[in-house]
C-alpha cells in the first residue's frame, strides 16, 4: 500500500502557472531517463522526462508526459477503445527523482549543450504545453508515448538544429521484437501482448521509431548533434547519474506459459487418447476449450474493428482464436451434428496447416502458442470422429 501512496502522490503536480520566467545564464535543460521495473508490465520499459533547473530563479522542474487521470470521463471505456488521454505534469525535480529512488529504479540525467536562446525556447514551449487546455495529448503506446513526447519537444523546438546519428543502431528489430526485449521477465505479459498485437507491429522499426523506448531516447541523444551559434556540437554536454540503484533480483512467475500450456497439451493428449479408445468425446472439456477460444477471438476482432488500437489490426491470432466457435457451440443439437463434424474436421485440418506454415507467417506469433494450436487440432479431430 505504501508503494502506491508514494506513486499516486507523484501524480499530483505541485506547480501553478504564473508569468513567463526569463532563464538565467546558469539554467540547464536535461533529458531524464529512469530505469525499468521488471516486476510490473506497465513499468517494464522505463520512463523519460525533461528537467529545467535555474538556481537564480529558484526553479527545478521535472516535466513528465506520463500522467493520466482515472477521474477523466469514461476512463476505462476510452482506454479500451484506444482513446486514452495522457497529459504533461510538472513536478519538483527532487520529488520526481525520489519517487524512482524509492522503487530502486536508476535515474540518469543528460545535460544538453544548448545556447541560452535554445534553452529559453525549450522552457517556453514546456510552460505553454503545461497550461490547462494544452497539457493533454492522445496517447499511443508506440508512436505517441512519454518517450516519444520528450524527443518531439526538442524536434519541434530546435527543428533542423538537432541531428540524430542513427548509425550506432546496428539491429534490425521489428516493433514487436523491441517490445519483447523488455518483457523477458514478464512472460505472461509478453504472451498477452503478443496475442493482442496484430500485423502492424511486425514492420521493421526505423532508428527514429526505436525511440518509443526510453533507453533508446537516451542513447539517441547520446549520438545526436546540435547546431549552436553556427557550430555543430554534441547534443549531450554532460551525463550524470541522479540515482544509482542497488542490484535487482527479479522474482520469476511460479508457472511460466511454457509450463502451463505444456501441461495443457499433455492433458489434451491423454484425454483425447481416452476418448478415442471409448469412442466418445468429453464434451465438458471441449465446451470449455472452444468457448474460451471463441471469446478470445471476439476480443481480438473487436480490438481490430471496433477500437482505435492500430497495433491490434490484422491479427493473425484469429487463425486459431475463431469467434465462430461461440456460434457453433450455441447451435449444438442432433440435427446439426453432421455439420459440426464437418466444421471440426475443417478446424483440425486448418490447425495442422497453421502449424506447418507458422514460421512463414508475416506476423510473428508467440512460439508457446504452437502447443495450444496442437491441442486445438487434436480436440477438433476427436470431435470430428466421435461427436455424439
Amino acid at each position: 500500500m505504501r508503494k502506491w501512496i508514494v506513486f499516486l502522490a507523484l501524480c499530483i503536480p505541485f506547480y501553478t502557472w504564473g508569468q513567463t520566467i526569463t532563464l538565467s545564464a546558469q539554467a540547464e535543460v536535461s533529458v531524464i531517463t529512469c530505469g525499468r521495473d521488471a516486476e510490473e508490465v506497465y513499468s517494464a520499459f522505463g520512463h523519460n522526462a525533461i528537467r529545467v533547473v535555474d538556481p537564480i530563479n529558484r526553479i527545478d522542474y521535472a516535466y513528465n508526459y506520463g500522467v493520466f487521470d482515472f477521474s477523466q470521463p469514461n476512463f476505462y471505456l476510452n482506454y479500451t477503445k484506444g482513446l486514452l488521454l495522457f497529459k504533461l505534469g510538472v513536478y519538483a525535480y527532487p520529488d520526481f527523482v525520489n519517487s524512482y529512488a524509492y522503487h530502486n529504479r536508476w535515474v540518469t540525467e543528460q545535460i544538453l549543450n544548448l545556447s541560452q536562446k535554445q534553452k529559453q525556447n525549450v522552457f517556453n514551449y514546456l510552460e505553454w504545453n503545461a497550461l490547462p487546455g494544452n497539457e493533454t495529448y492522445r496517447y499511443d503506446y508506440f508512436y505517441n508515448n512519454c518517450a516519444n513526447k520528450v524527443r518531439d519537444v526538442f524536434v519541434q523546438v530546435l527543428k533542423d538544429s538537432i541531428r540524430f546519428d542513427s548509425s550506432y543502431i546496428t539491429t534490425d528489430y521489428t516493433i514487436r521484437q523491441l517490445t519483447d526485449l523488455y518483457l523477458t521477465d514478464q512472460p505472461w505479459g509478453d504472451l498477452g501482448i503478443d496475442i493482442c498485437l496484430g500485423l502492424p507491429m511486425d514492420k521493421k522499426a526505423t532508428p527514429y521509431e526505436y525511440m518509443f523506448i526510453p533507453d533508446y531516447v537516451e542513447s539517441s541523444f547520446d549520438h545526436a548533434n546540435i547546431l549552436r551559434n553556427g557550430e555543430q556540437l554534441p547534443l549531450v554536454k554532460k551525463k550524470v547519474p541522479a540515482f544509482v540503484n542497488a542490484p535487482i533480483k527479479v522474482s520469476k512467475a511460479p508457472v511460466s506459459p511454457w509450463m502451463a500450456l505444456g501441461g495443457f497439451f499433455a492433458l489434451t493428449l491423454g484425454l483425447s487418447y481416452y476418448d478415442l479408445k471409448r469412442k466418445k468425446a468429453s464434451h465438458w472439456f471441449d465446451t470449455v476449450l472452444f468457448t474460451l477460444l471463441g471469446a478470445v477471438g471476439v476480443l481480438l476482432l473487436l480490438l481490430w474493428t471496433a477500437t482505435d488500437h492500430a497495433a491490434a489490426a490484422k491479427n493473425f491470432n484469429l487463425l486459431w482464436a475463431l469467434p465462430t466457435h461461440l456460434v457453433v457451440l450455441g447451435v449444438l443439437s442432433k440435427r446439426t451434428r453432421p455439420f459440426l463434424r464437418t466444421y471440426f474436421r475443417v478446424i483440425a485440418l486448418a490447425s495442422v496447416v497453421l502449424l506447418g506454415v507458422w514460421v512463414f507467417l508475416p506476423q510473428q506469433m508467440h512460439p508457446v502458442l504452437l502447443l495450444l494450436v496442437g491441442a486445438i487440432a487434436i480436440r477438433a479431430y476427436v470431435l470430428s470422429r466421435w461427436l455424439s
